[in-house]
């Protein structure tokens, strides 16, 4: 459906009028250890819950606790930034756990002016169409076809939240290979990326926030 009017392709500009400066390899680390504890004493949880694929589980990770704070979108979207291939012209992912993630990477990429001049949008993809408007499955600027997305996640369990927004991002035109998550539970998404060509990559694995979360634990017990 259309409202007779034509969106205009996304066009960044080169000149934002507030810059920061891109982190160092010292500083990538620092905040990846700041996000580990904030995931651990924010987002990790033990008890008994059932999953989004129906599974039952003894922890689970809310991931937007630590998307939707401020210190930890920050150092989430200048550590993705980080990783994004070179030549990637947006980020994109699944609503409703990628939304912060893929808005806090594109404000931040304005920001360092990276990896293009002006920095990359961001793309939201819905589970269903729009019901009224476009009926767009994907929200966001319009871009050129065959542009190079890379789809973002908080948690991959199975792997197919991130793998219908590839799909989706596909379907509309666009070159997506790479999907960056910020916590593999390691429960089979990895391997059905791997098996369907798909380049995965994920900041921490469960094992190292089981890990530190006992950690941490220990050190307040001892205090």
């Amino acid at each position: 459906m259309s409202d007779g009017i034509q969106a205009e392709p996304f066009e960044a500009s080169a000149s934002p009028t507030a810059r920061i400066d891109s982190p160092s390899v010292n500083d990538l680390a620092n905040l990846r250890q700041d996000l580990l504890d904030l995931f651990c004493k924010l987002a990790y949880r033990t008890g008994d819950f059932v999953l989004s694929s129906g599974a039952r589980s003894s922890y689970y990770i809310n991931g937007k606790q630590v998307t939707l704070h401020p210190q930890g979108a920050r150092a989430i979207a200048q550590i993705l930034l980080s990783l994004l291939p070179a030549d990637t012209q947006a980020v994109a992912g699944l609503t409703l756990g990628a939304d912060p993630i893929v808005a806090a990477v594109s404000v931040i990429s304005a920001l360092e002016n990276r990896p293009m001049p002006g920095g990359i949008p961001a793309l939201i993809v819905r589970k269903e169409a729009k019901g009224h408007g476009t009926q767009a499955y994907i929200e966001g600027p319009l871009l050129p076809n065959g542009s190079a997305v890379v789809v973002l996640e908080d948690v991959v369990t199975t792997g197919q939240s991130a793998l219908k927004a590839v799909e989706r991002l596909r379907t509309a035109g666009y070159s997506v290979d790479h999907i960056i998550a910020l916590v593999d539970r390691q429960q089979g998404g990895a391997e059905l990326y791997r098996d369907l060509r798909l380049k995965f990559k994920a900041l921490f694995s469960i094992q190292e926030i089981h890990a530190r979360a006992q950690a941490l634990a220990g050190k307040l017990t001892k205090e």
